[in-house]
């Protein structure tokens, strides 16, 4: 009885201490910017929500839609080819045997401790050398390798894909293309809703990269843009309120895509259980 009240008690304080950044993002947002600092920072004053949302669109001809749109594109984009080339990868070292596979799944573990940061600098190298950087080009396709997709979909394509079920689609005349789009993607299809939303919330949460990248501030994503404008809030005070604006509106792409495909790991969960 104690241990379970103590784990409750640790998992309430947890989510207090990381639902009040977000509860006070929220309350900020609905405040104008007369009452940022003279009201309760926790509790709502006048209900200006909408009206700031209205002015961060208008502000400098929606250069915010702007951004937001890029970092769809980046993240969107780039995580579902991402996905793609991961199932295929992952597949194919799990089920193919071929000389130096063990070796390429060896690199891949690799990759997978490599942080982002540390790969930022070469390839920023590497595209000035082509003269691509400040492009939309040296965001996304950086984006589209994702070892830990190849490490997941080779793990769960090992244990969810039997390969009595693809014998038997040979039999049947099935090309090995085929048999991976319709019989092996479909029984792979939880682990690669989760490395989509992994790199999904990884591209739309980068920053280091696109700000070595990009100079042109119509190919920010918004989180480079939203960084911009914090930094000349000294400047233009009136900054600072749609630098919250801004803040709240950029997490609910993450909350709607979460909610979207959650249910397809249940779906998996409970498939997997009756097998």
């Amino acid at each position: 009885m104690f241990s379970r009240t103590g784990a409750m008690l640790v998992m309430g304080i947890s989510a207090v201490y990381f639902l009040i950044p977000i509860w006070w993002l929220l309350v900020a947002s609905t405040k104008d910017q007369s009452q940022f600092t003279n009201t309760n920072p926790l509790w709502f004053a006048d209900f200006s929500l909408f009206q700031n949302i209205a002015d961060l669109v208008a502000y400098r001809d929606g250069v915010f839609l702007r951004w937001m749109m890029n970092s769809v594109l980046y993240a969107g984009g780039g995580a579902l080819i991402a996905t793609l080339l991961a199932a295929g990868c992952g597949y194919a070292l799990a089920k193919y045997r071929f000389p130096g596979r063990d070796l390429l799944f060896n690199i891949v573990l690799g990759g997978v401790l490599v942080p982002a940061t540390a790969l930022a600098l070469p390839l920023f190298l590497i595209f000035s050398q082509i003269s691509a950087t400040n492009t939309f080009w040296s965001v996304f396709l950086p984006s589209l390798v994702s070892p830990f997709g190849v490490y997941l979909t080779r793990i769960y394509a090992a244990a969810s894909v039997p390969d009595e079920l693809l014998e038997a689609a040979r039999l049947d005349g099935s090309g090995e293309v085929r048999t991976f789009f319709t019989v092996s993607v479909r029984l792979m299809f939880p682990a690669l809703v989760t490395v989509f939303l992994f790199q999904f919330v990884a591209i739309w949460n980068n920053f280091f990269l696109p700000l070595i990248m990009l100079r042109d501030e119509t190919l920010f994503p918004v989180t480079l843009g939203l960084y911009a404008w914090n930094s000349q809030v000294n400047q233009i005070p009136e900054l600072r309120g749609y630098v919250l604006i801004g803040a709240l509106l950029s997490i609910i792409p993450l909350i709607i895509t979460f909610l979207f495909l959650q249910r397809f790991w249940r779906n998996g969960l409970g498939a997997g259980s009756v097998k």
